[in-house]
């Protein structure tokens, strides 16, 4: 059984720093291809970034230059670096899986079959 475990989100200011893991079981981890979402109260859930599994990611642009996707297959587990982070990053945080070989990673969750429970990130100015 296929379980995704996120970890890391809390309340920080603006400009602050926020670290996401996502702990994977159930499944050859090496072998998925890996996105961040995330969905704000009253808004549709969005991709953020997506990595494939050679580590190869894309990024909304909304947080290009400012959140770094990676992965730790030895530990099965992804992470999401979150910098100068802004009030409009406050969102619930989703951590997705495919089996589905998506070359550069993908922030289109039609493609995930597997979803975390989310944590929340709230950004205050």
């Amino acid at each position: 059984q296929v379980q995704l475990v996120e970890s890391g989100g809390g309340s920080v200011q603006a400009g602050g720093s926020l670290r996401l893991s996502c702990i994977a079981s159930g499944y050859t981890y090496s072998g998925y291809s890996m996105g961040w979402f995330r969905q704000a109260p009253g808004k549709e859930r969005e991709g953020v970034a997506g990595i494939d599994r050679d580590g190869r990611a894309t990024y909304a642009d909304s947080v290009k230059g400012r959140f770094t996707i990676s992965q730790d297959s030895a530990k099965n587990t992804l992470y999401l670096q979150m910098n100068s982070l802004k009030p409009e990053d406050t969102a619930m945080y989703y951590c997705a899986a495919t089996p589905v070989y998506l070359y550069g990673g993908s922030l289109s969750e039609r493609w995930y079959k597997y979803w975390g429970q989310g944590t929340q990130v709230t950004v205050s100015s």
